[in-house]
């Protein structure tokens, strides 16, 4: 049973109702997480603006969907895991196999590995790296700035994944199960 409230996007007035008019015109639905952060119309648009700006950075979105699946992964996020799993295959065009080993922090491509390893090296450190942590993912061929967005999609990914275990989102998305044949 939730433990928020998702709201119902008809009945909705003010600043929720305009962000979720936007989300409705960009994603054609406004997802369960986006209707329960909408009974904090901050919250809601502080999500928004901080995943638009990283979906612009320069990792790309494929890579912003792994570490989205390797963060959800460590934090035991099934909303997250069924979601971004979705939005992986189905709009990013990932492949299943990608998709699954992304979970494990896993990925063929040397780059791609390093930052979903060092991605849970910071979720499982609380981001008190060392030194070999960081340099590790700089031999790899990453950036500073690669680097930084990495601990972006981190935070971000914390933020909704820490949201939907606490507030029990109903899954609205074909569902995935953290530590499921992973």
């Amino acid at each position: 049973m939730t433990r928020l409230k998702a709201l119902n996007p008809e009945e909705t007035t003010g600043k929720t109702k305009e962000l979720f008019n936007a989300i409705q015109g960009k994603l054609g639905m406004v997802p369960n997480m986006m209707r329960t952060m909408g009974n904090s119309p901050a919250l809601l648009e502080g999500y928004m603006n901080f995943s638009g700006a990283l979906a612009h950075g320069t990792l790309g979105a494929k890579t912003g969907e792994l570490l989205a699946l390797a963060v959800s992964e460590t934090n035991v996020c099934d909303y997250c895991l069924s979601a971004h799993s979705f939005i992986g295959e189905k709009l990013v065009h990932i492949d299943a196999n990608t998709l699954q080993n992304a979970r494990n922090a896993n990925a063929a491509d040397a780059k791609t590995d390093a930052a979903l390893k060092f991605a849970n090296i910071v979720v499982n450190k609380k981001g008190l790296v060392n030194d070999a942590d960081v340099n590790a993912v700089k031999v790899a061929g990453l950036s500073d700035g690669e680097i930084g967005e990495i601990i972006g999609h981190v935070a971000l990914n914390i933020l909704t994944n820490y949201f939907n275990n606490i507030s029990k989102t109903v899954v609205d998305f074909p569902e995935v199960h953290a530590g499921a044949a992973v």
